[in-house]
């Protein structure tokens, strides 16, 4: 089964949001939507300086098994991106909470539907 960790919060396609140190939250997708893609071989971030919207495409990700829109789970402009994980997209699958997190993003929006660690669960337990 999947891992949750509980302080973070998640989206219904499957990014998960740390808690804002500064302003500024983690932003990566879980270890279910890393199952169900299967092996990352190809990262397409949002670059440092953009602007994302929750719930827009801000990115993909590529497996061997097909390629998948990259969400942004709330709004507001990226600081940082996981140069690791460009140089070695893997890392999602290996890491999805750790090394493999996506970007960081100062939070303008966040929106209310963003889900606990449980009601996440529940959410993929169909």
């Amino acid at each position: 089964m999947s891992n949750h960790p509980k302080q973070l919060r998640y989206s219904k396609e499957h990014e998960w949001l740390s808690a804002a140190e500064d302003g500024v939250s983690t932003v990566g997708i879980t270890e279910f939507a890393a199952n169900a893609l299967g092996d990352v071989v190809y990262a397409q971030l949002p670059e440092a300086g953009s602007t994302v919207t929750a719930g827009e495409t801000c990115g993909e990700l590529e497996s061997t098994k097909s390629v998948s829109d990259l969400y942004s789970p709330v709004s507001g402009e990226v600081t940082e991106v996981n140069d690791d994980v460009v140089n070695d997209p893997s890392l999602v699958n290996s890491a999805p909470f750790e090394g493999g997190w996506l970007f960081k993003v100062r939070v303008t929006e966040e929106p209310a539907d963003l889900l606990s660690a449980d009601e996440y669960a529940a959410h993929t337990a169909d």
